[in-house]
């Protein structure tokens, strides 16, 4: 992705664009909307920033704001779906005030995560200057790429975030440098190292129908889930995994609750998984039953794995 990127000193005048903005996307909600907060570097006073506020309404339910989506669109705020973070509906505005829109609801760990690392950054002047030279600095390096400018952040956004004492899990596709790394590595590692193969399937990690889901907890990353779409709503679990220094936590069983609910959402019918003799007692706790897996690109039979599946409606 290319964009011009600019950073500014801190204009006093971004409180006052946040709230006017705050007010168009209340109406727009309605009464699911609960709260909205001026979050980002523009709602940090002394912090230098790109002029673009970013603003996070809190909902009482996140599908209930596709149905507000022509409302927020004639307010001007553009809608982009979840623009790779599950669970959240994000709005984009240009003009004389430009704006990104992160939409949660009450419960999701980013709205936590969010407000910890904006109050640090208004109480902890080392930490503002440092973030505003790095952003001053990337702003330069990639003037016209805002991909490379935000992945320089991720480093040091993680290491805030490990001071803030945020919690909690968030799931978001895989994008940044370090994701795709983490990927490749819980793959190879859990997986094809049993075989002693190098992964011959990272083809996918550019391919439509493949999906690879990132687990945080907190800054950390600690799962990973790599999910096929199938035609006639089906979908398939190709692999599921929580890092070894996390498990027994139940981690990896509201993981795969949260990838059923949001496959529901998209719409699936049915979620289909061979099944490891290890991991099936897994299955057989979240519900899943014996279920043909008919696989429509690979007709090969695995005598030691089991297929099962779940319907999702």
């Amino acid at each position: 992705m290319s964009d011009k990127v600019e950073v500014l000193a801190y204009n006093p005048d971004w409180i006052k664009d946040f709230e006017s903005e705050a007010k168009l996307i209340n109406q727009a909600l309605g009464d699911n909307c609960i709260a909205i907060h001026h979050i980002g570097s523009t709602a940090v006073p002394l912090l230098a920033a790109k002029p673009i506020i970013d603003i996070l309404p809190v909902v009482k339910d996140i599908m209930t704001v596709d149905k507000a989506t022509d409302a927020m669109e004639q307010a001007g705020f553009e809608g982009k779906g979840e623009a790779g973070m599950l669970f959240r509906r994000f709005f984009h505005k240009r003009g004389a005030i430009a704006c990104n829109v992160h939409i949660y609801e009450k419960d999701h760990a980013e709205v936590q995560r969010y407000l910890k690392f904006r109050d640090w950054m208004r109480t902890h002047e080392e930490d503002r200057k440092a973030y505003s030279n790095l952003k001053k600095n990337l702003s330069k390096k990639y003037p016209n790429d805002i991909s490379q400018y935000v992945f320089g952040k991720d480093a040091f956004v993680a290491l805030i975030d490990s001071k803030t004492g945020a919690t909690g899990c968030r799931i978001v596709q895989a994008l940044t440098p370090r994701e795709w790394e983490t990927a490749r590595h819980f793959r190879q590692h859990y997986f094809f190292d049993k075989a002693s193969i190098v992964d011959p399937y990272t083809w996918t990690f550019t391919h439509h129908e493949h999906i690879h889901l990132i687990l945080y907890e907190a800054s950390v990353i600690i799962g990973y889930a790599h999910i096929q779409l199938w035609p006639n709503a089906r979908a398939a679990l190709r692999i599921i995994v929580i890092d070894e220094p996390y498990r027994n936590k139940k981690l990896g069983s509201q993981f795969l609750i949260d990838v059923e609910r949001w496959l529901k959402q998209k719409g699936m019918l049915t979620l289909h998984v061979q099944s490891s003799p290890q991991a099936y007692q897994f299955y057989l706790q979240h519900h899943y039953q014996r279920m043909p897996f008919n696989d429509p690109d690979d007709k090969t039979v695995h005598p030691d794995e089991i297929e099962v599946g779940k319907m999702l409606t």
